[in-house]
């Protein structure tokens, strides 16, 4: 996330990223407070402010703590994200880097509601946006270089069992 911090035109927005709540939290350190924009459990919201500011020039990282949440967020995701440049000829093309995870089981499991992967029902239901499984911490810094580059969208999903505890 240091990486991504560091350019000019990123913002991190979602659940947790300005206070603790989850695992992905701690991988925030080092984006600055100015950076970051909490919102409240509003999935779908969290999606759709998430193209409107790639629209105005941000690569958003849009955070979904748990893939679980994600689900919430469809409409936007498959409806707008994934079809815009389609639906505009071309004209919008928003490019979201969303970033996701397969709950923990470890310490505690936290339900079938927490810890789904989704990821295979996802790769059939967008044509426009790469979906990446992220099963190996060294795959994670070349992945997320790779979606700030690519002109599309990437939902990139990592598996948080992998996370140091």
């Amino acid at each position: 996330m240091r990486w991504l911090a560091s350019k000019e035109n990123t913002i991190f927005l979602g659940q947790g990223v300005r206070y603790s709540g989850h695992g992905m939290f701690a991988t925030l350190e080092d984006v600055p407070m100015d950076k970051r924009i909490e919102l409240p459990v509003a999935e779908d919201m969290q999606m759709g402010m998430s193209i409107g500011l790639s629209l105005q020039g941000y690569t958003p990282i849009s955070i979904y703590p748990r893939m679980d949440f994600l689900i919430i967020a469809m409409n936007q995701l498959v409806n707008h994200l994934d079809k815009m440049k389609e639906m505009s000829h071309g004209e919008f093309n928003p490019k979201v880097i969303i970033r996701t995870a397969i709950g923990s089981k470890i310490p505690l499991d936290g339900g079938i509601q927490h810890t789904g992967d989704y990821t295979d029902g996802l790769k059939k239901l967008l044509n426009n946006v790469d979906v990446i499984k992220l099963d190996k911490p060294e795959a994670v810094l070349n992945a997320y270089k790779w979606a700030y580059k690519n002109e599309d969208s990437t939902i990139l999903i990592e598996v948080a069992d992998l996370y140091d505890r």
